[in-house]
This record gives C-alpha cells, sequence and structure tokens, in this order.
C-alpha cells in the first residue's frame, strides 16, 4: 500500500475518533473538503503545509499522524 493511502487511511481514522466530520476538519485546517475527501482516499499528495495543518486541526504531533504508516521500497 502506498504512503498516500496509508496517510489517508490514517487522517480518516483520527478524524472519526476524534468525532469530526470531513467538514469540520477542513474548515479547521483552511482546507477544501473535497480535497480533504481525495486525500483521505489517498488521490493526493498534501505538501508538508497541508500535512502540518491537518496536524493541528486533529490535535496531533506529526509523530502521531504518520504512526504505523509504513514505507515499502
Amino acid at each position: 500500500m502506498t504512503v498516500k493511502k496509508q496517510l489517508g487511511m490514517r487522517v480518516r481514522y483520527l478524524r472519526q475518533r476524534k468525532g469530526m466530520s470531513i467538514e469540520d476538519l477542513a474548515l479547521e485546517c483552511n482546507i477544501n473538503r473535497n480535497y480533504l475527501s481525495d486525500l483521505e482516499r489517498g488521490t493526493r499528495n498534501p505538501s508538508i503545509d497541508i500535512i502540518s495543518r491537518i496536524s493541528v486541526g486533529l490535535n496531533v504531533s506529526l509523530e502521531e499522524l504518520f504512526k504505523g504508516i509504513q514505507v515499502i521500497y
């Protein structure tokens, strides 16, 4: 599984665990809802800025955001 797909799944998991909708998180992060939806499906390649905003919006560290993500060569 790609890193993008794993990150998207992780964002979705953390968002749902906090009881947030996609719209809630998108507003919190100042990110377009459709972009966030695409990111969760693993079809976007987010910038460091977007990743940082998501981390803040979810109130988790970058370490926690990337927890369990495996890089496969």
